[in-house]
């Protein structure tokens, strides 16, 4: 049987079918994907607002599987979070923006201009802190390069609410906008909790209830604590605490729903014991 397919087009199916075809290959893939005629119809009908939320969901993913340090698991999710940035870029390129390559240029030349005591005549004798620094020097050139004036401008929108609010503060404590110590930082969290309290309305609930996060995210930032990281491992203490819980009740056949709000707080502090026991114990 002859093969009716363009030179192009057997190329392409080699290189698709590489299973050690790396980068050129996924590029390849996406590109097919997309193709108008014969790629795969979600794909192609996708654009960069409803591809954008599968981004923050990948990168969420990356941060669980090192979080659990579950390092087969973390090959796969990082393979997820590249393959967002090539259909970006692939979408991108339709439209005659930029490619893919173009991607990885910008951020090599950022890389590059970031790490002068690296790639350039700077002495790279610096303590971590003041690299920190001179990092942020170089990104508020940049800042200023985008015609970007204010002190706030340039924080991004989609980001983490936490981390928009701790991102947000930085910046403002750039310029002496900030609690000198965590005491006012503290005072200020009861202060917003008692406005909460006397919030008279559901949004005004709302509105106070934003506030105390915000202050919160603020003694996170004074602390130096990660806040979003901080929440997730209070959600996994909660879940390994509940599941416990569960546990204790499937032993004398039960299920939380036919439990009482006492007992399970009975467990709950049991549950807690054992932890703390089990870590006193390993130190």
């Amino acid at each position: 049987m002859s093969d009716n397919r363009s030179e192009a087009q057997i190329r392409s199916d080699a290189l698709v079918h590489n299973p050690k075809g790396g980068m050129p290959r996924l590029i390849e893939i996406m590109r097919r994907l997309r193709d108008p005629e014969t790629g795969c119809p979600w794909d192609v009908a996708q654009d960069f607002a409803s591809i954008a939320p599968y981004t923050i969901e990948e990168a969420y993913e990356v941060a669980d599987a090192i979080e659990r340090e579950a390092w087969d698991e973390l090959r796969g999710e990082l393979g997820d979070l590249l393959f967002q940035s090539v259909f970006h870029a692939q979408m991108a390129s339709e439209r005659g923006l930029f490619g893919f390559n173009d991607v990885a240029d910008t951020m090599s030349d950022k890389m590059v201009a970031r790490h002068p005591h690296v790639f350039g005549a700077d002495s790279n004798e610096k303590s971590p802190e003041q690299q920190v620094a001179d990092w942020e020097t170089i990104k508020a050139a940049e800042r200023a390069d985008r015609a970007e004036k204010g002190v706030l401008d340039g924080v991004a929108m989609g980001l983490p609410a936490l981390m928009r609010a701790v991102k947000l503060q930085k910046r403002a404590a750039r310029v002496g906008f900030d609690w000198p110590s965590t005491d006012e930082v503290i005072d200020k969290i009861v202060e917003e909790a008692q406005e909460l309290r006397e919030a008279e309305s559901p949004q005004h609930a709302e509105e106070e209830f934003g506030d105390l996060l915000f202050v919160m995210a603020n003694l996170a930032r004074h602390m130096d604590i990660d806040p979003e990281a901080a929440l997730r491992a209070a959600n996994a203490k909660f879940t390994r605490r509940f599941g416990q819980i569960e546990d204790a009740l499937a032993t004398e056949g039960k299920h939380p729903s036919d439990s009482t709000l006492e007992e399970m707080d009975r467990l709950w502090d049991a549950a807690k014991a054992r932890e703390k026991a089990a870590k006193a114990a390993s130190e």
